[in-house]
C-alpha cells in the first residue's frame, strides 16, 4: 500500500519507483507458484460430453500446483517469472511512482491535510490504468508462459522463453498483439487499485478501533492482506476474461469472451 504523502515528500520519482519495483518483483518471485496455479484455472474448460472427459484436470489451489508439480517438474510452476519480473518492474514501479504525482494533480497544489479518500482512489484507478498500458506486452508474454503446459503431449511448444515469446508475438500476430486483452487488462487493475485503497483505510480505521492495537506494521499488515482479500473477490471475474483472451486467441472482444466464457463454463467459472 501506498504510504502517506507526508512519509513519502522526500523520495524522488526515481527512488520510489525503485523501492516499489524491486518489491514487487520478490513478491512475485514468491507467489508466481499460486499464480500459474491460478492461471491455469482460469484457463481450464468445463469438459464437453463426449471427449473422454469426466473431471477437469485441475481442481483447486493446492490440488493445481499438485498436479503441475507431478506432471511437470516444480520448474514449471516459476515458468512466465521472465516475463513476470518485466511485469512488476514497470507496473509496480509505475503504479507506485507516479501515485503521489497524480494524487497532488487531483488536489491541487495548495491543498493542505490529508487528502480525501476519492481522491486517492480516482489516483490509485488512473495510476494503475496507465501502467499497466505501459506493461501490457509482459502480462500477456507471463500469461502465454503459464499455459504452455496445458498443451496435450506431442504438441510442440510456441515459445523457447520470454524474449522468444515477445519476438514470435510480433512475428506471427503483429505488433498490436502484444495489447492483447488490455480492455480487460486496464477494468482489472483499475478495480483492483480501487478496491485495494478503499479497503486498506476502512479495514485499517477498523482495527485501530480495537482495544491494544497501534499505528505499526502489524496493522498494516492485516489491514493489506484484507485490502488484497476484498480486491481479488472484486476483481477475480476480469482477471478470468483477461487470462482467457490472452491465452487463446479465439475470443474476439471482451464481451466476446466474457459471454462466451458464461454460456460455456457457467458463472462459478469466474472466481
Amino acid at each position: 500500500m501506498v504510504a502517506d504523502s507526508k512519509s513519502k515528500s522526500d523520495i524522488s520519482f526515481a527512488g520510489t519507483f525503485a523501492s516499489s519495483a524491486f518489491a514487487a518483483c520478490f513478491a512475485e518471485i514468491c507467489t508466481i507458484p499460486l499464480d500459474t496455479a491460478k492461471v491455469r484455472l482460469q484457463l481450464q474448460k468445463k469438459p464437453v460430453a463426449g471427449d473422454g472427459l469426466t473431471l477437469p484436470k485441475y481442481k483447486g489451489m493446492l490440488g493445481t500446483v499438485a498436479t503441475i508439480g507431478r506432471e511437470e517438474g516444480l520448474a514449471a510452476l516459476w515458468k512466465g517469472i521472465v516475463p513476470g519480473l518485466h511485469r512488476q518492474c514497470l507496473f509496480g514501479g509505475l503504479r507506485i511512482g507516479m501515485y503521489e504525482p497524480v494524487k497532488n494533480l487531483y488536489v491541487g497544489k495548495d491543498f493542505v491535510g490529508d487528502a480525501p479518500l476519492s481522491k486517492k482512489i480516482l489516483a490509485g484507478l488512473t495510476t494503475g490504468a496507465l501502467a499497466i498500458m505501459v506493461a501490457n506486452p509482459t502480462d500477456l508474454v507471463k500469461v502465454r508462459l503459464q499455459a504452455e503446459g496445458k498443451l496435450p503431449p506431442g504438441v510442440p511448444r510456441r515459445y523457447s522463453g520470454a524474449l522468444n515469446a515477445y519476438s514470435t508475438i510480433v512475428k506471427q500476430e503483429g505488433f498490436g498483439a502484444l495489447w492483447t486483452g488490455v480492455g480487460p487488462n486496464v477494468a482489472r487493475n483499475a478495480i483492483i487499485n480501487a478496491a485495494e485503497l478503499a479497503s486498506y483505510d476502512q479495514v485499517k480505521q477498523t482495527i485501530l478501533k480495537i482495544p491494544g492495537f497501534t499505528d505499526n506494521v502489524f496493522t498494516h499488515l492485516l489491514s493489506g492482506l484484507g485490502a488484497g482479500f476484498f480486491a481479488v473477490c472484486i476483481g477475480s471475474p476480469v482477471d478470468v476474461v483477461k487470462s482467457r483472451m490472452m491465452g487463446d486467441s479465439a475470443y474476439k472482444s471482451t464481451i466476446d469472451c466474457f459471454v462466451k466464457t458464461l454460456k460455456n463454463d457457467g458463472p462459478l467459472v469466474f472466481y
